[in-house]
């Protein structure tokens, strides 16, 4: 370990973790859409009408896309945006901006092939109680993603005044970061998973 932080050194948990907090889910989908694509290129059709046929005769692929589809159904790329956007530095900004679209498109990629597997309309149409639990979830835990934004911007920045000695906080580090860790709990608990 030897206090090496970069890329190497991060672990799954944090990682997905992280990914679930700010609403991207990303490595439960990412890349999906890119092979299923992939694989239609072939011969569209006919290859299509064998993933449907998967679909609906083969557990294990069945649950492959349902799991899929659920965390799709997940996915909040507003929040998401909203992340990256008030949480990385200015000089990052428009590089983040390119590598946001990339997953947005690979999301709608993903979302339009999975959606055209399973034959719904829209995601979760095949089980309508776990589609209703989920919007429930998301829309409630909105609120909690704007508010650790927040909390996280303020923690930044009384770290920075810290470090200058100019402290322009009407709150401490530990109210910030215990509002901070409610978010983080609120939202794992919202989204039923922690990644």
């Amino acid at each position: 370990m030897g206090g090496k932080k970069d890329l190497s050194s991060l672990r799954a948990i944090p990682w997905v973790f992280s990914w679930t907090q700010t609403r991207f889910l990303l490595p439960s989908w990412y890349g999906v859409g890119t092979a299923i694509q992939s694989f239609l290129e072939e011969e569209p059709h006919e290859n299509m009408k064998l993933l449907r046929y998967f679909y609906y005769k083969w557990p294990f692929f069945k649950m492959v896309i349902s799991k899929c589809e659920m965390t799709l159904s997940k996915v909040d790329l507003q929040i998401a945006a909203h992340y990256v956007k008030e949480l990385s530095h200015p000089e990052d900004q428009e590089r983040l901006e390119r590598v946001f679209e990339q997953i947005a498109n690979e999301y709608y990629l993903t979302r339009d092939l999975v959606l055209t597997i399973t034959g719904h309309q829209r995601l979760l149409d095949g089980d309508p109680e776990l589609q209703r639990s989920v919007q429930l979830r998301n829309n409630t835990i909105v609120p909690l993603g704007f508010l650790q934004v927040s909390l996280l911007k303020r923690l930044r920045q009384h770290k920075t005044s810290a470090a200058s000695g100019v402290i322009r906080s009407r709150y401490s580090r530990g109210e910030l970061l215990r509002g901070a860790l409610l978010t983080i709990n609120g939202i794992a608990a919202g989204m039923r998973n922690t990644g």
